[in-house]
Formats: structure tokens, C-alpha cells, sequence
């Protein structure tokens, strides 16, 4: 039922906006202090709906609100949240019509333009959860086993990965769970010519001290393999703050990436994907830290846009904030058009930049490297010729003149002026620091003249960055099959990013590591890096790429480095509850050890969602199954097995369940500095 214009309500609104004037998040600062502050109206909205205890609480605490908007039931209080968002509609609103006097024409909410509120929010399905985002596969296809009524067996399934959206209230422990820190199992350090087991990671206090971080810093290169979220969220343990730079190059959602999954809701599923990775991205990144992600702008189908524009505006304006958006890099990755279905070949590819806090990034300029190709008395020098265009709002008559030379008189062509004055004209004639060069006044410019360190700007224009074809070559040249990957990126590109907003020592993460080329880059750019990949490829070409690097391969961007190896990497798991089930499945050597094993299996580890155990264990004795190669008895056993993968955390490392060695604990204990079981000392 409408509200009515009364004493009463007009009282209740005045004790409202008093509350809500109280909580900072819900006011929007004065642009002048000739306006008085504004309740941000959707953002209390917000809250309102979702039960938010800011709101709730002080709203409580006023007899007249809470008589007006709670119903007692039991011995608690119900928030009528309908009634108290009608009620803020209607007191945000203007019924006079003198609002519309003198106003601009557009979206208002009550008397106020939409243009002049922050609080504006684009929503997405799903944009409140957490998706787990496991890949086992590339082509995004799970196998299980499934009871069949009609077949009264287990029949083979295939399907896409059923992702499972955790919504941060209502699965709250399970995403407390999942974001725990996981422990690592499999460290191995690799350096020049060997590798070794890992149990300690180097902390250069030194280093740490030039580079202004704390002293216990992990100072190791770090490949890690597992899910990136998760491996991000463990991570935040040590490098929270500290990271200067990251690069991603993740799925693209064209529909013919690693990004398949089985539901309706692909481009939200992706920007959930991306948003919960991000998120906790940024807190890696120092206040003067970057971001650069690479994401395609062309769509796959005539029925499909691409994911650049919302990923800009729904993922990176609300993570990062629109202030701290800097430019979108436009890389050039092939010379012709392929993709022509849509009449318009796409040749390009986009990379967004953001800061993390666009008033403390510094960027680095380039260094203005400049040839000098003549000499004389005075040394070396380059020959300029002194004009420019001279037209339009940069038209200059008195620019126009006749130099006066021993060697004859000389004027600008038509269209063109002199860049310096008459009299620094006659200057550099009389120090006869000019010559004639095939009929062209030319003036010379010697290395003195220049000042020191002279240095440019980049532009976001990456032309000569390499290319998808060179990249391929790249990977070609260090023995890797050349169409291993559809879109690598060449080393040359990552270069050029890390040139300009990080320096030598500085932590760069990337954790869409796919062939490793930002872990390569960065190695011989002299940078620290943490890689996250976690396809099974992250063993065969990965650390594989990177174990050249440290011999010293001279591909890539190594003559211009001036790279000849060394250095090395830590490479680290993180440790999945279900891997040891299939190890123990492995071992064993004939059915019966099969079945004795299968109780261990319920008790101890996680079987997939449609396994029926009774029915299971019923199969595994009949004709049929007892038949079947040992082989496939085992693969059957492993396919049970819940395909999330489930890590260990790092709290439950000592768990006689976990399957830990005691290298794995040993890793884990010293990556988060733990002693043993006292937990305090996280």
C-alpha cells in the first residue's frame, strides 16, 4: 500500500536518514561543500535484501524503526524487507513537479541524476558466489560412472565439468573450507644442470631490504600446480601486498577455449570465473602494483559478443575500481584476417591496464635511445632536419623565414616551418653547426646536446611485439610441437609490459601460466615470478621450458636480454585429497586388493555425487565386472572418485588421512611459517 505524506511519516523518515546518515558506506560525499551529503540509496537497498547486520543493527536499535519495519516472532525479530524498501522509494522521491523545472533530460532516482551518484551497480547472475573453476581436461569433459535403472550396472557417462556456484551466505563454511590454505606436496628445486628435493625456500633479508619488503619474503621463483584459485588464496598467506605486476592471459569464453561448462549460464559462469580470481588478486598487489589482462575482442559466433566490454565495465571497474583504469594495449597478432564470418576479420587483441592505486603507479618511460651516425671536432653527432607541418590551429607565419648560409640562402618547403627561432637559426650558423645535405638545410645534433637520460613514453599501439606466428616459432625452436597451444603469446610482448610498470627484483604473478612464457620472460628480465597453471601440461612443456631457460636457450627475447642461464625454480603442488586414492588404486595388483581397498575409499575420501555404494560394491562381485581387464577394474575405481579434486589444507597436513610426506608437511610448515602443530604461529 502506498505511503502517505503524514506527521508520522515524516517523523520516521527523519529518524531513518539520521541512522543511515551514521554509516559511512552509505553516504555520498558533497562534491562541494555548498551541497549537503546523499544517502546512497541502492547501496541500503542492497543490504536491505540481503540482511546486511550494518543496516540491521542500527535500525534495531530505534524503538519507532523497529516497531515500524520488524515483526516479533517467537523471541526474535523478522525484517519486512518490502516494506522498508517502498519506504525508501517513497522517500526519495520528489512529487512536485517543480523537479522537472530546469532540470537535464535523463535517469534520475528521486531528484537526483544518475550521473552524479556512484552508486550505481550492472548485475550479473551468480556475481555474489564462488566458482570453483576446475579444468580437468581441455576440452572441459569429466568420465564418471553412473548406476543405469534399465541396465542394472554402472554405464560410462561423459559430460561437461557441473560447476557448483557457492554463495557466500548461504555456504559459508564450505568457502571458509575451499579458501583455507592448502598444503603443498611434490616440491622440487631445479637449477643449472640439476634438481633436488625441496623442504626450505630462500627468504633474502638483503634483497628484501633493497626492494622495501619485510625481510622473511620468500625470495624463490615459484610454479605452482593446482587450481588458481585456491592457489591464490593460499598465497595470500605470504605475498599479500607485495606482488608489483601481474599478467593473465585466461580463457577467453569464445566457446573454443578450456572454458566449458555445462550449464546455462556460460558468460555469468565466466564472469563469476573471473571476479572471484581478481578479487583476491588485487590484495597480492602493492599499492603501486599493475594489472594487465589479455582478452580477445572478436566473438565466435554471429550469436555471441565478445567478453571485452563487460569484463572492462562489470569485472575490472568494480574490482578495481574506474578510477584506476589506465588504457586498453592493443596487440597486433597476425597480419591478415581469419575469423571473416561476421564480414570483419579481427587481427587484434586487447589487453586492459589498471593500477591498483592509479596515484602511487609509477610508470616506467622509455629510454630514448638515440644513433649518431656522423663525427667531426667535437664528436659524435646525428644530422635533424628543422621543420614540421605548418597548418591548421598550429599555423606560425612567423616561423616563415629565410636562413641566411655561406653556403646560400634557405627556406621552409610549402606547408613546412622551422622549428627554432631566427636567432638560434643564425647561432647554429655561426658555430657552423649545420650542413647541406643533397639540397636540405641540416642542423647537427651532438651527443652533448642531449640531456641525460632523455627518455619517452610507450604507447599502447604493440605492433612489433611479435606475433601469434613468431610466438608459435618460440615454442617450435625449444622442441615443443608448434601447435601445442592456440594462442601462445611471444616473449617480446610480455617483455613490454613488464618494461613498463615493474623493475629488476620486483615479485611478477601470473596465474593463467599456460606455456610459461611470463615465467620465462621474467627470469631473464631478472624479475621474481609466481606461476599458477593447473593442467597437466604444466609438467610436460611448463617446467620443461623453463628448465632451458636456465640452461640458457636463446629464444626469444635472450640476445636481447643478453641471457646465458642460470638461476632457478621452486616448483610446488598443492596437495588434492583424492590423488592419493588413485596412487593406492594403482598399486594394487589383482581385484581382490581392489575390493579390500574400496571401504578405505568411502571412509577416507570423496566419491563423486552419483555413486551409489551399495550397488557399487554389489558390481564389483558379479561375472561381469570380475571379467574385465585388471586395467579397467582400476580405472573404473579411480573414476568414481569425486572429479573436483579436493585439496588438503594446510591445517590438516598432519591428518593420518592426508597421504603428506614428510617433505610435503616439511614444505607447507616452512612456505607458511608454521612450527609443527602450533597453529598460533600462522
Amino acid at each position: 500500500m502506498p505511503y502517505t505524506e503524514t506527521p508520522e511519516t515524516n517523523a520516521l523518515k527523519q529518524h531513518i536518514e539520521t541512522i543511515l546518515a551514521a554509516v559511512p558506506d552509505f553516504v555520498e560525499p558533497a562534491a562541494d561543500k555548498n551541497q549537503k551529503p546523499r544517502l546512497k540509496i541502492n547501496v541500503i537497498k542492497d543490504c536491505a535484501e540481503r540482511g546486511d547486520i550494518k543496516l540491521l543493527a542500527p535500525l534495531l536499535n530505534n524503538p519507532s524503526v523497529k516497531k515500524a519495519f520488524f515483526t516479533p516472532v517467537l523471541d526474535s525479530f523478522v525484517f519486512n524487507t518490502v516494506r522498508f524498501k517502498e519506504f525508501l522509494e517513497y522517500s526519495s522521491a520528489c512529487n512536485s513537479y517543480s523537479k522537472y523545472l530546469g532540470q537535464k533530460i535523463g535517469l534520475y532516482m528521486g531528484d537526483i541524476p544518475l550521473i552524479e551518484r556512484s552508486e550505481v551497480v550492472l548485475n550479473f547472475p551468480f556475481k555474489d558466489c564462488v566458482l570453483e573453476g576446475g579444468q580437468r581436461k581441455e576440452d572441459g569433459l569429466d568420465t564418471y560412472f553412473e548406476y543405469d535403472n534399465k541396465e542394472h550396472g554402472y554405464t560410462e557417462k561423459k559430460s561437461k565439468r557441473r560447476e557448483v556456484f557457492y554463495n557466500e551466505v548461504l555456504a559459508r563454511d564450505e568457502i571458509d573450507s575451499l579458501f583455507s590454505p592448502k598444503a603443498f606436496c611434490n616440491a622440487k628445486r631445479y637449477e643449472s644442470g640439476k634438481s633436488s628435493l625441496c623442504k626450505k625456500l630462500n627468504r633474502d633479508a638483503e634483497l628484501n631490504k633493497k626492494r622495501g619488503l619485510p625481510e622473511d619474503t620468500i625470495t624463490d621463483n615459484l610454479i605452482i600446480k593446482g587450481n588458481n584459485l585456491l592457489a591464490l588464496h593460499s598465497l595470500k598467506e605470504e605475498f599479500t601486498g607485495k606482488v608489483k605486476l601481474i599478467y593473465i592471459d585466461p580463457p577467453y569464453n569464445t566457446g573454443n577455449d578450456s572454458f566449458a561448462y555445462n550449464d546455462n549460464f556460460n558468460h555469468s559462469s565466466w564472469l563469476t570465473f573471473m571476479k572471484n580470481r581478481l578479487e583476491i588478486a588485487r590484495e597480492l598487489l602493492k599499492e603501486d602494483g599493475a594489472i594487465f589482462v589479455q582478452i580477445d575482442n572478436s566473438p565466435s559466433d554471429l550469436r555471441n559478443s565478445p567478453e571485452y566490454g563487460y569484463l572492462l565495465v562489470l569485472i575490472m571497474d568494480m574490482v578495481f575500481g574506474r578510477q584506476n583504469y589506465i588504457t586498453s594495449m592493443v596487440w597486433k597478432k597476425k597480419g591478415n584476417p581469419s575469423n571473416t564470418q561476421n564480414g570483419i576479420g579481427t587481427i587484434t587483441e586487447s589487453i586492459l591496464f589498471y593500477a591498483k592505486n592509479i596515484d602511487e603507479l609509477p610508470i616506467n618511460l622509455l629510454e630514448y635511445k638515440r644513433s649518431y651516425n656522423y663525427e667531426d671536432e667535437r664528436g659524435p653527432y646525428n644530422l635533424e632536419v628543422p621543420i614540421k607541418t605548418n597548418s591548421g590551429e598550429y599555423e606560425r607565419k612567423t616561423m616563415l623565414f629565410v636562413v641566411e648560409t655561406p653556403d646560400g640562402n634557405f627556406s621552409p618547403p610549402p606547408g613546412k616551418r622551422w622549428t627554432l627561432s631566427l636567432e638560434n637559426m643564425n647561432k647554429l650558423v655561426a658555430q657552423k653547426k649545420y650542413v647541406i645535405d643533397n639540397g636540405n638545410f641540416k642542423i647537427k645534433k651532438y651527443i652533448s646536446d642531449y640531456k641525460k637520460g632523455d627518455k619517452k613514453l610507450y604507447n599502447n599501439l604493440f605492433v612489433d611485439q611479435g606475433s601469434l606466428k613468431s610466438a608459435k616459432s618460440e615454442l617450435e625452436t625449444l622442441g615443443f610441437p608448434r601447435d601445442i597451444f592456440d594462442t601462445p603469446k611471444p616473449e617480446s610482448l610480455i617483455k613490454r609490459m613488464l618494461e613498463i610498470a615493474s623493475s629488476e627484483s620486483d615479485i611478477v604473478l601470473d596465474y593463467h601460466l599456460g606455456s610459461g612464457t611470463t615465467a620465462a620472460v621474467a627470469h631473464k628480465m631478472n624479475r621474481q615470478y609466481i606461476g599458477v597453471e593447473q593442467m597437466d601440461y604444466i609438467d610436460t612443456v611448463t617446467v620443461e621450458r623453463l628448465k632451458k631457460v636456465i640452461e640458457g636457450e636463446q629464444g626469444g627475447i635472450s640476445k636481447l636480454e643478453n641471457w646465458h642461464g642460470g638461476g632457478s625454480f621452486v616448483y610446488m603442488e598443492l596437495a588434492e585429497k583424492n590423488e592419493q586414492a588413485v596412487r593406492l588404486i594403482s598399486a594394487c595388483e589383482n581385484l581382490k586388493e581392489l575390493i579390500f581397498l574400496f571401504d578405505e575409499l568411502c571412509r577416507k575420501y570423496f566419491l563423486h555425487y552419483s555413486v551409489r555404494i551399495k550397488e557399487f560394491h554389489e558390481e564389483v562381485k558379479t561375472d561381469r565386472f570380475q571379467s574385465l581387464p585388471l586395467k579397467e577394474q582400476k580405472e573404473m575405481f579411480c573414476r568414481i572418485l569425486d572429479l573436483n579434486q579436493l585439496y588438503i589444507n594446510a591445517d590438516d597436513r598432519e591428518d593420518n588421512n592426508s597421504g603428506l610426506s614428510t617433505n610435503d608437511i616439511a614444505i607447507t610448515e616452512d612456505f607458511y611459517r608454521l612450527r609443527g602443530n602450533d597453529k598460533e604461529n600462522r
